[in-house]
């Protein structure tokens, strides 16, 4: 095989023979028992002496600063131990990230920062005692509204998690008023918020040295990245790292908000140093989650595409709108996808912010991805009824066949086959033209949408292998199971590595004890440990033979994939649904889903199968139902609760099935596989709002399709 520029690829390491008994089977959960019976260990549920509960005190303005702070009364509620203020709290060593550096100043960057914490013996005391603090605050103007006609919109020097903000290939104006057909118009997404089942907790240990030398603190984490949290508050405590624990076992989601450590660490191990010794619990209430561990932010994006006359795309142009906050930038990916989805010898991409006095913005499920393929996939729909065209086609008719900025060949891109299969199983040739297909009182319509998601994975982890006493093999790896099934994959790519039964592996995960790993988030996790489990298997196989002695030991890295270099490696998929709209309430429902993906192979079709159903959900959540709800006069989110704010309950998750193009990607790494616990989530909001058009004729620009948006037509 050649690239485009003539210069021949080299093929990865042929794929070893994998065992049909442990890689592509589906065994039991390893952690499922433990869950059912609810005896796996979670942040909180962590068994310690004597705590210490934390609760917080918050701001109640959007911007100014703290005046005065009286504890009197809370400090006389029998129980309380400290109450902690920017006045007394312990100094962070480092305190260059605003978002971090908890209680170092009165300055108030946002309604709902940390101003002050209380410590007493129960919940009920800290909480009791928390509300008799008395702040007096110095107000000043904020600035909460985002919107397209602000004149210090800027434009970042990167987007998440690296990339350059705007690019350009050819001219796109002129092919655009050169083109037979074209879409212009302007799509916009709410604020949303993750939302957890877990809430964020963090429980801290501050130990002083018994040794001599630094103190030791030790966390239990509620995070996707022990080893993240550990580098990070070292530096700010300034501890080694290696004084630093950050135990994990078990995770109660996070959809990206548990990624990087929040302010809630800082103030837990700030609660912690206050009583050395003592655990420092502190679980985030569900109202407290949606100022304080990130959220997505809302977008504006403007999408114009032209085409000829057989539905050949000219030119793509794609320009997002977001916000961030004035004390820290986060800029999201939201315009990526159209760099690379479809074939245009035309394109541009471009992202602006406004800074703002709100809380920033952080990962969410697919950042970018998810609201970018909304715009983007929603064009595409418009698109083909100006042309006239099915929507399926039209897609088919711009598939590239390299990738379109880079010109590397794909590695297994499959995205017909998975539109072309999931056409034919859903039954999309019963599709009649906008508005016209009506059973009873309902409105029904079909849509359709593509997605994509790239493959990460770079350095970072390790793994070691041990032979153990009774034959079996213990396989060690910070990594962490959000929930996500990384308990039972890893194994069976530990066991199908080294030759032995599944119920021969003894994993450890979650703890930085054990060797590093890199974050569970960007769908790189089983991706990144796998190859790295993969690799150290190889090289204790290499070193100990096939019967290895009790305690014969191996510690490797992962090792480089030079194919990423060389290929365009990404998942891909298709999803459809249909959509039934109440003629006279406007009520949406949605009764089908089908998702078809191209995500190299599938370790475990059980947990995988999770993975896609959970990510479609998602997305029909963010298309029918999630709109954090924010005040613009107070500076919060209004609806900060499940009671308030909307997500799918079972009786809105009707047939809903995913399915896949089983078969390794040679060059996604030695597994083979590649991410899926984002790409369920990215087409699925445009699929259903493209079905609500077809079913009513109404096109909803503004996410969520709610019943006044339908009925005002």
């Amino acid at each position: 095989m050649t690239r485009t520029d003539g210069a021949a690829v080299q093929p990865t390491e042929p794929l070893e023979p994998l065992s049909p008994r442990v890689m592509g089977a589906s065994p039991v959960r390893l952690d499922g028992p433990a869950k059912v019976t609810g005896t796996a260990t979670y942040a909180w549920e962590h068994t310690l002496r004597d705590p210490v509960y934390v609760h917080p005190l918050q701001a109640a303005v959007a911007r100014g600063r703290v005046v005065s702070i009286d504890t009197r009364r809370a400090e006389a509620v029998e129980g309380v131990t400290a109450v902690l203020t920017p006045g007394n709290a312990p100094r962070l060593a480092d305190a260059s990230d605003r978002s971090l550096a908890v209680l170092q100043t009165g300055e108030v960057a946002f309604r709902g920062q940390f101003v002050g914490a209380v410590l007493a013996g129960s919940p009920e005391t800290a909480r009791h005692a928390a509300s008799l603090v008395d702040v007096v605050y110095e107000v000043e103007p904020h600035d909460t509204q985002l919107h397209t006609g602000r004149r210090d919109l800027y434009r970042p020097e990167k987007i998440n998690p690296a990339d350059e903000a705007d690019t350009e290939d050819g001219d796109v104006d002129a092919a655009l008023a050169a083109a037979h057909a074209t879409v212009d118009e302007t799509y916009s997404t709410p604020m949303e918020h993750n939302n957890p089942m877990e809430p964020h907790t963090c429980v801290a240990v501050w130990e002083g040295a018994s040794d001599g030398g630094e103190p030791r603190l030790t966390l239990y984490d509620s995070t996707q990245w022990p080893y993240g949290v550990r580098t990070t508050l070292a530096q700010l405590f300034a501890l080694a790292p290696e004084r630093v624990r950050v135990i994990s076992p078990h995770v109660g989601g996070g959809f990206g908000s548990k990624g990087l450590p929040h302010p809630h660490n800082v103030l837990a191990v700030l609660a912690a140093r206050t009583v050395p010794g003592r655990p420092a619990k502190l679980a985030l209430t569900r109202q407290q989650m949606f100022s304080l561990t990130g959220y997505r932010t809302p977008t504006v994006q403007r999408v114009r595409l032209g085409a000829d006359a057989g539905g050949r795309l000219t030119a793509i142009c794609h320009e997002a709108v977001e916000q961030t906050a004035k004390f820290k930038e986060f800029a999201e990916q939201t315009a990526v996808q159209s760099r690379m989805m479809y074939a245009a010898p035309n394109r541009r991409t471009s992202h602006r912010l406004a800074a703002l006095d709100v809380p920033a913005p952080s990962w969410m499920r697919a950042p970018g991805e998810a609201p970018g393929a909304f715009a983007a996939e929603s064009a595409m729909d418009e698109l083909a009824l100006v042309l006239g065209l099915d929507p399926v086609e039209l897609r088919v008719r711009n598939e590239p066949e390299v990738h379109p900025r880079s010109g590397l060949p794909w590695s297994g891109r499959h995205l017909v086959e998975c539109l072309r299969t999931g056409a034919r199983r859903f039954g999309w040739d019963a599709r009649t033209e906008a508005g016209t297909r009506r059973e009873g009182d309902w409105l029904v319509g079909l849509g359709v949408a593509g997605s994509t998601y790239p493959v990460y994975g770079g350095p970072g982890s390790v793994a070691e292998i041990e032979r153990t006493a009774d034959g079996g093999h213990a396989v060690r790896i910070a990594a962490v199971d959000l929930g996500t099934g990384t308990w039972t994959a890893l194994t069976q790519i530990a066991a199908d590595a080294l030759g032995c039964p599944f119920d021969a592996v003894h994993l450890e995960i979650g703890d930085t004890a054990l060797p590093a790993a890199t974050v569970a988030g960007g769908s790189a996790g089983i991706t990144a440990w796998g190859s790295t489990i993969v690799a150290a298997a190889r090289e204790f196989r290499a070193e100990h033979g096939e019967d290895p002695a009790p305690g014969a030991r191996t510690r490797s890295g992962m090792p480089g994939n030079p194919d990423m270099q060389h290929y365009a490696v990404h998942s891909f998929g298709a999803q459809f649904a249909e959509a039934r709209v109440h003629a006279d309430t406007g009520e949406v429902r949605v009764p089908r889903m089908l998702g078809v993906f191209s995500a190299g192979r599938i370790i475990n079709p059980r947990t995988a199968r999770s993975q896609f159903i959970g990510g479609m959900i998602m997305g029909m959540s963010m298309a029918l139902f999630e709109e954090s709800v924010f005040d613009h006069g107070t500076g919060h989110v209004v609806n900060h609760d499940f009671a308030q704010y909307h997500i799918p309950t079972s009786a809105d998750v009707l047939d809903i099935e995913a399915t896949w193009l089983d078969g390794p990607d040679p060059h996604a790494g030695p597994t083979g596989a590649k991410g899926i616990g984002e790409i369920g989530i990215v087409g699925s909001p445009a699929a259903v709002v493209n079905a609500v058009h077809n079913a009513t004729g109404v096109r909803v620009r503004d996410l969520p399709v709610t019943p006044d948006k339908l009925l005002r037509h």
